[in-house]
């Protein structure tokens, strides 16, 4: 007698709501109430999330699968982390970060901190089209000047996400930015064009925010000089610093300009690093080759100065790169086994216009940074959910991508247990919960493209796909037209 095979199902509501409720209460109790690391709540999550999968009839291979396919998806980034535990602990040998933090002490006015550091790793991002290398290289930098100006970690780091995402989502060569595009189906280009319509003027905002914040700040709490003083000789006095010390940086920006890829840039910049410090700081290169692996260690006498110099390497970013490991076998075991579309699907019978369909989009996006854990699932899943429903209304697919972006790119630093969140927290020293009100930049675009989508302001239809812009505008004064007319007809 053959044995019957068991077809699965898609969950119902209750048994997908049921793993969800198992990750934010553990993590609300692990993490906030005893202070735990995160990654034992997603373990359990993981587990609990395969038993009602096969609870549903999937079998232990597609859980498998599932889980190990999302983590196959990262390994890019997961090594480029690794990267960049080596470049940080490089360019503290080298003295480039070191160099960079005690001219920046130097010539940054501290009203204007905040502005500048986030042009700073707007530029970055969008030279290198990674939020992370960004925030990796000049955005620790950063925190270590924000340091001596007594500016607040939080705040800094809030400075340095805007920046980074900015860069980032507007970067030809970022991942997200290709990835929402491809999930689309809309070229590349006309999504990054789509995309300024929000991006540009929410960073102008944020920057404005930052501008007067900064000088708020001074004008409270005043500016204590000798914090930056002593940090500024501390630097002096255990490292040889000079202009040409920070050329690393050139090797970033020349890897971007020649589009090199992440991995060999960060690799070439980390080299150069290495080299620097055998020749300008005297190191020898077994002690660097150990500190790539365990990070640099400074005991300079200065407890403040120590904090900014002890960090990178590779083991430095093991406890990053094991989080992630499980978040994603957990967002892929869900998305695999139909948890995502039942929990999201019913959206789409709540949608009567645009504004609620941009709503509803990006509030997805959000939603799935926090259960799938992973930045290209919450691209991947609204343009999935959402994209009949665009072309119902006769919407441009590039309209489709710059909204997918506008909510699953921006937020996912901000939550802990997403592979960009913790990266991001690791890398700045700074926990998601502490900066996210300063990421001015990533609360503000969700908001902005919600707002001017119900104002009937920059959406992108289908028939104006191609368009020079004379000829965008005149088909717009047309459509207004009509539209008019049959507004008066109607009547």
């Amino acid at each position: 007698m053959e044995k019957t095979v068991r077809q699965p199902r898609r969950p119902k509501l209750w048994e997908a709501l049921l793993p969800i409720a198992v990750l934010l209460v553990t993590m609300v109790i692990g993490t906030l109430v005893w202070g735990a690391d995160p990654h034992i709540p997603l373990v359990l999550s993981c587990v609990v999330t395969a038993l009602v999968a096969a609870w549903c009839g999937n079998s232990w291979e597609t859980i498998l699968t599932g889980a190990l396919d999302s983590i196959k998806s990262a390994v890019e980034a997961l090594v480029i982390i690794m990267c960049v535990g080596m470049l940080i602990a490089s360019w503290i040998w080298s003295g480039t970060m070191p160099a960079m933090v005690y001219y920046g002490l130097k010539l940054i006015a501290p009203s204007v901190f905040l502005f500048v550091g986030a042009l700073l790793c707007g530029i970055v991002g969008l030279a290198t089209g990674s939020s992370w290398t960004a925030s990796g290289t000049v955005g620790v930098a950063l925190m270590g000047v924000a340091m001596g100006l007594g500016i607040d970690a939080p705040i800094a780091a809030g400075m340095v996400i805007s920046g980074a995402y900015m860069g980032d989502k507007l970067s030809p060569m970022s991942d997200s930015t290709n990835v929402a595009a491809a999930a689309a189906r809309t070229p590349l280009y006309d999504h990054v064009s789509a995309m300024m319509t929000t991006t540009i003027p929410s960073f102008c905002l944020a920057l404005v925010i930052y501008l007067l914040l900064g000088f708020a700040i001074i004008d409270k709490d005043g500016y204590d000089i000798h914090l930056a003083t002593d940090i500024q000789n501390t630097i002096l006095d255990n490292f040889y610093i000079s202009p040409w010390i920070i050329c690393p940086v050139l090797v970033i920006l020349f890897a971007a300009w020649k589009k090199i890829p992440a991995i060999p840039s960060l690799l070439l910049a980390a080299a150069f690093g290495v080299v620097i410090a055998i020749f300008a700081q005297g190191a020898h290169l077994a002690d660097v080759m150990i500190g790539l692996q365990t990070g640099f260690t400074a005991d300079t006498g200065s407890e403040v100065t120590d904090s900014l110099l002890n960090r990178g390497g590779i083991d430095s970013m093991m406890w990053t790169i094991s989080l992630i490991m499980f978040a994603l076998a957990y967002g892929g075991i869900l998305e695999k086994c139909g948890f995502a579309e039942t929990l999201m699907g019913g959206f789409l019978k709540r949608i009567k216009n645009v504004g609620g369909l941009v709503a509803a989009t990006i509030v997805t996006g959000i939603i799935c940074d926090v259960i799938l854990t992973d930045q290209y699932l919450a691209i991947m899943v609204p343009s999935r959910l959402y994209a009949s429903k665009f072309d119902e209304k006769g919407l441009s697919r590039s309209f489709l991508s710059r909204t997918t972006e506008d909510g699953a790119t921006l937020w996912s630093p901000m939550i802990p247990w997403n592979g960009c969140g913790a990266y991001q927290a690791a890398t700045l020293g700074v926990s998601n919960w502490e900066f996210m009100p300063y990421a001015f930049m990533n609360i503000i675009n969700p908001i902005y493209a919600i707002i001017i989508s119900y104002l009937g302001i920059g959406i992108k239809y289908k028939e104006y796909d191609g368009l020079s812009g004379a000829e965008l505008k005149a088909a717009k004064a047309k459509k207004k037209a009509e539209l008019k007319a049959a507004k008066a007809a109607g009547k």
